[in-house]
């Protein structure tokens, strides 16, 4: 039993992608970090940390990176005919995109809007004040 539970648990840790976040308030340029770990349902545990403020939340798809469909296609002669079918897989040509809420200890949100897509993207958080931060997304190396 035990070791099925270790498997279990390696199995799922397979299936996480780690991002590392770049954010930059638009009324200067300092620098901010980020984590956010995607697991595979579309949702991420997402950190940031601005001004001793450590804003932590989860993203979650709203629109994905790729979209899945069945093709079927026959060709055949009055009763009699054939048809095949197929999955096909196609990319998003805009990316993905995500929602972010996030809320520190004392109260204070961070909102974000992200587009990513094959391991990088981008996107907007804004704060309570009104404040707009640009980010940038990066897949951490995996170690």
């Amino acid at each position: 039993m035990r070791h099925a539970l270790v498997l279990a648990t390696l199995a799922l840790s397979g299936c996480a992608t780690t991002y590392q976040l770049s954010v930059m308030p638009r009324d200067s340029g300092k620098m901010y970090t980020g984590t956010a770990t995607e697991h595979a349902n579309g949702q991420a545990a997402l950190s940031i940390a601005i001004e001793g403020r450590t804003y932590t939340g989860t993203w979650v798809t709203t629109v994905p990176e790729r979209t899945h469909g069945f093709v079927v296609g026959g060709f055949g002669f009055g009763r009699r005919g054939m048809g095949l079918g197929t999955v096909v897989s196609i990319d998003n040509p805009a990316g993905g995109e995500a929602k972010a809420l996030l809320s520190a200890s004392d109260g204070s949100g961070l909102r974000c809007d992200f587009r990513s897509g094959r391991g990088t993207g981008g996107g907007v958080c804004k704060d309570d004040r009104g404040k707009e931060y640009d980010v940038q997304l990066r897949q951490a190396p995996r170690g």
